[in-house]
């Protein structure tokens, strides 16, 4: 016994364990090469995964004489992707035309991570054409093309591989989606700007914190998060998203991308752009609800003529049914669902109005050689447009030409030919009654006038107003266009003006539904709003002419020129807040 233990110890062993050696033929299958896949680096250990499968092949073709001599085996790369496009599995379709290769076959540790949907009928033809044998587990020998049972087997093992990828991202999916609607659990990426994650302690999954995992959430960073509030605000006062991206870069503010470039490297971090303020007045996280599944990955063929060339993933926006909302706040918010709801509101109205209601917008202003301290602050009452800057010698004019107007228009009936108000005959007036009104000692006088005529004043006066114009221009379309089919028309032709008129109906009346009814101001709320204009009124006699249009923006000031009576009408109205109005003249 002990001569057969020194001769061959293990031997002796697998009689212990009872474990059949297995001893290799002679004239086997010679040299072998190895194909592998592992799915990702994050959700699993390439190392393990490598060492399993390279284990199951070299147990599968060991018996037959089969020597694994060269190993491919890819890592990160969806059984979805072709094997033309996969690395490993590239090199190895390369490696079939050297004819001074060490194997003539090759081997897989499992069928269903190498081979997806129709992928195996795809190449099987292009090793067999070298003379290379393919060996698969599944399968319990080498694949003959010329048996129709394997055939059928690889076909359904591609089917099963498929309906198992699909099966894991549907459970994956489904439990994310509950963590966020019951738990409002952050489920990572990047914070949009104005949050920054934080540590909020162990991770809730026992075995997940066992390794060291911790949970994160979203918190408020106060710097970035008054930059979205402003955006939000310039907004429902009227801006268009390029006149805000244009704002913000005047004033230096740097834009999301050069803020956080470790997040954007896939951006150029270039300043504001219209996209970016439209992106982040879409997302709906800034209301303190956890939002998933906005952005979804989708996979889309590479060219539609070849399918075997595979599919690529692609972020598209997905269907709203697909979009999931936690049942209650998950993190601090920085706009309120009511300022949120306003702007999706008026987003869509000015959509369905098209390129008529975009005109409509406040642009950012274009670079010109004066400054005009008023600039799109004064109206002409006779045809209600913005008068114009323009400069004369020294002096900076406003004016408002009747041949602008569109011919047949109205207001030519009584409009001047053209009608100039001096900049400097307006200002130090202006100014000093600005700086008076809202002075310390002017202050009780001031709000008691202004509660003389503050009853019933409407919270919201413009938005509504504005909601219930455009509900009745949609609905005087809608007549008309009903009645244009009754005459005779072709209901095709008038499909889309039916549509977009109803549209921008449907808007307009659901804007008026949440814009908050009129309300009467208390004294409390007066003094409030006088105070914080106080600051404004004690600068206005000093600034310079851009300060100023600052000034004026902050206070909200609105001048109609009544040119036949030579009388400016002033109203100062703070963007979202009530409405003060003062009369003047020049």
């Amino acid at each position: 016994m002990a001569a057969d233990f020194d001769t061959d110890p293990w031997a002796t062993l697998d009689g212990l364990l009872g474990v059949q050696a297995v001893e290799p033929l002679d004239d086997g299958i010679g040299g072998v090469a190895f194909y592998g896949r592992c799915s990702t680096e994050d959700n699993q250990d390439p190392e393990t995964s490598r060492g399993w499968q390279l284990g199951n092949a070299r147990k599968f073709v060991e018996p037959v004489g089969g020597r694994v001599v060269a190993e491919y085996f890819d890592i990160g790369q969806s059984r979805s992707v072709p094997w033309d496009r996969r690395r490993e599995a590239a090199q190895l379709l390369a490696a079939l035309k050297d004819p001074r290769r060490e194997w003539s076959a090759v081997v897989v540790g499992e069928g269903t991570r190498c081979w997806f949907g129709n992928q195996f009928s795809l190449i099987a033809p292009r090793f067999a054409a070298y003379g290379v044998d393919l060996w698969v587990p599944e399968l319990g020998g080498k694949f003959d093309p010329r048996n129709p049972s394997h055939k059928m087997l690889m076909s359904v093992l591609g089917g099963m591989s498929e309906s198992e990828r699909q099966h894991v991202q549907a459970r994956v999916r489904a439990a994310m989606d509950a963590q966020v609607v019951n738990e409002g659990r952050h489920q990572g990426g990047r914070a949009p700007y104005g949050y920054v994650v934080v540590d909020a302690g162990p991770h809730p999954n026992p075995r997940k914190a066992a390794e060291g995992f911790r949970l994160r959430v979203l918190e408020i960073e106060e710097e970035t998060a008054a930059i979205v509030r402003r955006i939000f605000d310039e907004y429902l006062n009227g801006k268009g998203d390029r006149a805000i991206a244009n704002g913000l870069n005047r004033d230096g503010i740097v834009c999301p991308s050069a803020r956080r470039p470790e997040q954007n490297r896939h951006r150029l971090a270039d300043g504001w752009q219209g996209s970016t303020v439209r992106s982040i007045m879409e997302n709906p996280r800034y209301t303190g609800y956890a939002f998933f599944g906005r952005w979804a990955r989708q996979e889309m063929l590479l060219d539609p003529d070849d399918v075997a060339a595979g599919h690529v993933t692609r972020f598209r926006r997905a269907a709203p049914d697909r979009v999931v909302r936690s049942r209650k706040p998950a993190h601090p918010a920085i706009i309120s669902v009511e300022d949120f709801t306003a702007v999706q509101l008026s987003r869509r109205s000015r959509a369905a109005g098209g390129l008529e209601a975009r005109r409509k917008l406040e642009r950012g202003p274009k670079a010109t050689k004066w400054t005009y301290a008023f600039r799109g602050r004064v109206r002409c009452m006779h045809c209600q447009r913005k008068m114009e800057g323009t400069p004369r010698g020294s002096r900076i004019y406003y004016r408002c030409a009747a041949r602008t107007l569109v011919p047949g228009s109205p207001a030519l009936a009584e409009h001047p030919k053209n009608i100039y108000l001096p900049e400097a005959a307006l200002m130090e007036p202006l100014n000093t009654y600005i700086n008076h009104a809202f002075s310390e000692d002017q202050r009780d006088q001031t709000v008691k006038a202004m509660l003389g005529v503050a009853e019933d004043v409407n919270v919201n006066p413009e938005r509504t107003a504005d909601a219930q114009r455009r509900l009745t221009q949609a609905k005087t379309r809608l007549t008309r266009l009903a009645q244009a089919i009754e005459a005779g028309a072709d209901p095709m032709a008038l499909i889309e003006p039916l549509n977009r008129a109803k549209e921008e109906r449907d808007a307009a009346e659901e804007q008026l539904a949440r814009t908050p009814a009129g309300a009467s101001l208390t004294r409390g709320d007066v003094e409030a709003l006088v105070d914080s204009l106080a600051d404004a009124g004690r600068q206005v006699l000093h600034a310079s002419p851009t300060r100023l249009q600052e000034l004026y923006e902050e206070i909200g000031l609105e001048l109609v020129f009544n040119a036949k009576e030579r009388m400016v009408d002033v109203t100062i109205r703070p963007p979202r807040r009530v409405s003060a109005c003062v009369r003047g003249g020049t």
